[in-house]
């Protein structure tokens, strides 16, 4: 979705059954608000609560405005994350044992 919005190609995204019987503006907007909802960092996601004023008008434009200074690119930030946990990979937690419980409770 990102790729298309950045392309300008979001039609692509629509049923082909509606035949341009859409709106353009809406959906422009509801993307943005999908992509909010999606970033990278957790703590730049709107709450729901935003989410729903977001979709009824209010605040969007700011917010979405906002997030384009903010969003760092993926790639740096997961180099950065995947070195973190390297030594956690070599334990590997998918090998485990079957343990027998106690019984009922």
């Amino acid at each position: 979705v990102k790729k298309l919005h950045q392309e300008n190609k979001l039609n692509q995204m629509v049923d082909k059954d509606l035949k341009n019987n859409f709106d353009r503006v809406e959906l422009e907007e509801i993307v943005q608000v999908a992509l909010l909802c999606t970033q990278y960092h957790p703590a730049n996601r709107p709450k729901m609560s935003e989410v729903l004023r977001m979709l009824e008008g209010d605040g969007l434009a700011e917010r979405w405005e906002a997030s384009q200074r903010v969003e760092t690119p993926r790639s740096k930030t997961v180099e950065k994350e995947e070195h973190k946990y390297l030594d956690f990979v070599e334990e590997s937690s998918l090998v485990v044992e079957a343990m027998e419980l106690s019984g009922p409770r």
